[in-house]
């Protein structure tokens, strides 16, 4: 047998054995750091490790003109008073029996009636117990009044739909210029046609995605494998799961620190991701077994980002595992993936530990033009970021950036996002422990949590800001799933977060200093026509003056359905330009064709079709918003 990277690590992944770097480079002999794993070769049915990983202090290097500087942005959570009144319900408040009971819902930023002000869906769960048909949770879609205020519009929509909710996606599945909505479940997944007219039809059965067993379906995305113009869609699945067999935590002995929580998923069987290539007629057609699906080393799956990190043109997909290798399906331009995550070098964590993947968010945080990753991890661990290194293979920069601070918090939603507009990406993290039996317990972390904040220090590196981000990032919540958008049209990014067992958060970013709210900005939403019509895995370049004329700044992002935990980000594309006034923008389409547009000026949402020619400009006065200590 010859030794490789990827054989010598997945029969470390297969012996459930744990090799620190040292180990590994010495090739010594592994230990079994696991005391819940069973003996070499087997896993007894337990609850996810704990986690011993330590914080290490943020890395020395070159200094940086934005660390120390007051941040210019604060979050303030204005969700009850724009009337998202609606709570999601998602199992036991204080005890669960299942992990079923612990995953929590998406949430999405989503423009369905195309006035281009975000409106916002938001997935909802059940109970193990049940509820009378007329008190069931429901989905909830909120249209945005413009001024900052939403009105709940589920019924009339027809998008009212009950059950164990877990993520959404958006794209134009039949290309008829309306973006459509499909939700993932445990049980049977919906999609909704959009007719175009605020109101939506379920068409799962007639489009062909009735599943004939229950599936404990979990993240999603719409996305051209390929590129014939027509979006296929991508379900991860977490665990095989029958509440009939399934253990309980007393009879199995489950137990995380000591105290006993729901079983799994170390133990279960693992799900398996499912592929649908779409007929161009409303249908699909699973094609999983034949895309090479199923042939992966990882399971467990839970949330899924889409993007053409290879920079070959084609879109590849990355998946977030809990408890076990992350997953690269790397496109092989001829309708199949392979998992090259080993290789590439984003399977595992820096020392070859598997970890308990959550969220996961794709962007180029050092303006390099290669798309870098992001990933969340369960409390006790560090949460990921590799490092594009143009080659095929990523380097694991999460100590290196200085995200390697906290081990604390379990994290979930994630997002590269731009808070100031200073033209670099930002990181928020959207945390809350996944057991509520914690609270009130000698464990040091709590059910509800605060969220992370990481502002980008231009040199590779971050700077923890968490204590400056205002209440909206403080505020403890047991937060699920989070998307990214501008929903009041102000130029800069806010933030929505699906909660368990709670009322959702609306975090808007206010822009406290002169500086920041005198930097500007351009977003750009695509229309495909030999493309798909939302024109998801389109790539737009951004390009503003530099500090020499031979030395532009250049930015990269793609339009992408899924992402984050469970999540849809807004399909508008937002950049920061700074202080520049105008930008170069190139769109390289699905299909091929790249349109460029020169100097077009800042504070402007430009709507795109491919072709080069742009459908509409639109610009907003900036809203007066009240102070934050004037916001209750």
């Amino acid at each position: 047998m010859s030794w490789s990277r990827r054989t010598f690590l997945t029969s470390l992944s297969s012996t459930a054995l744990v090799l620190s770097l040292d180990d590994v480079l010495a090739l010594a002999a592994p230990q079994n750091p696991n005391p819940q794993n069973g003996p070499l070769g087997t896993m007894q049915i337990g609850s996810r490790p704990s986690y011993d990983t330590k914080p290490r202090p943020a890395p020395k290097g070159p200094p940086s003109p934005v660390t120390g500087t007051p941040l210019g942005v604060t979050f303030l959570d204005v969700a009850r008073q724009s009337g998202l009144n609606a709570k999601t319900i998602y199992g036991g408040e204080h005890k669960n029996k299942f992990l079923l009971e612990t995953t929590g819902c998406g949430v999405a930023f989503y423009d369905y009636d195309h006035d281009d002000w975000l409106d916002i869906f938001l997935v909802n769960g059940s109970r193990l117990e049940g509820f009378p048909e007329a008190q069931a949770p429901i989905n909830r879609l909120f249209k945005n009044n413009r001024d900052g205020t939403f009105t709940d519009v589920t019924l009339k929509a027809g998008l009212a739909h009950s059950g164990w909710g877990q993520g959404c996606c958006v794209g134009d599945y039949n290309n008829d210029g309306w973006d459509d909505l499909f939700v993932s479940y445990y049980g049977q997944n919906v999609l909704y046609r959009n007719n175009g007219n605020g109101t939506f039809t379920d068409v799962t059965k007639q489009a062909g995605l009735l599943q004939s067993t229950t599936r404990w379906n979990s993240g999603c995305a719409f996305l051209d494998y390929d590129r014939d113009g027509h979006l296929d869609l991508f379900v991860a699945n977490y665990i095989d799961f029958d509440i009939k067999t399934a253990p309980l935590p007393e009879a199995a002995g489950c137990a995380y620190k000591g105290i006993q929580v729901a079983c799994g998923p170390p133990g279960l069987q693992g799900g398996k991701n499912i592929l649908y290539h779409n007929n161009g007629d409303g249908t699909f057609t699973d094609v999983s077994v034949k895309a090479g699906m199923t042939d992966t080393i990882g399971t467990y799956a839970l949330s899924v980002s889409v993007a053409d990190i290879d920079n070959d043109g084609w879109p590849d997909i990355y998946v977030a595992n809990d408890s076990t290798a992350a997953t690269f399906y790397q496109n092989q331009k001829d309708g199949t993936f392979k998992d090259m995550a080993i290789e590439a070098g984003i399977a595992y964590s820096p020392d070859g530990k598997p970890q308990a993947g959550m969220g996961v968010s794709i962007g180029d945080f050092n303006r390099d033009g290669l798309l870098d990753i992001v990933k969340t991890n369960f409390a006790g661990d560090t949460d990921s970021l590799y490092l594009n290194l143009g080659d095929g293979t990523f380097e694991d920069h999460t100590y290196l950036s200085g995200l390697g601070v906290n081990t604390r918090y379990l994290g979930w939603g994630v997002g590269f996002f731009d808070m100031d507009n200073d033209g670099w990406l930002d990181i928020l993290i959207s945390n809350g422990h996944v057991y509520p039996e914690v609270d009130g317990t000698h464990i040091d972390a709590p059910y509800a949590e605060h969220k992370y904040l990481y502002r980008n220090l231009r040199n590779g590196q971050f700077e923890e800001v968490t204590a400056l981000g205002g209440p909206g990032i403080n505020d403890p919540a047991a937060a699920r799933g989070c998307a990214f958008g501008d929903y009041d049209n102000d130029g800069d990014i806010d933030v929505v977060v699906n909660c368990v067992n709670s009322y959702p958060q609306l975090l808007r970013c206010d822009s406290t200093l002169p500086l920041v709210q005198t930097r500007n900005w351009i977003k750009i939403r695509t229309v495909g026509t030999k493309s798909n019509r939302t024109g998801i895995g389109a790539r737009i370049s951004v390009t503003t003056p530099g500090p020499t004329p031979d030395k532009p700044f250049t930015q990269i992002d793609e339009v992408r359905s899924g992402g984050s935990y469970y999540s849809q980000n807004d399909l508008r594309i937002h950049f920061g330009l700074d202080h520049a006034d105008k930008a170069d923008v190139l769109i390289t389409w699905p299909s091929g064709a790249k349109d460029t547009l020169p100097a077009l000026a800042a504070n402007h949402l430009y709507v795109v079709q491919e072709g080069g020619k742009i459908l509409k400009t639109v610009s907003w006065d900036r809203p007066a918003h009240p102070t934050p200590k004037d916001t209750k």
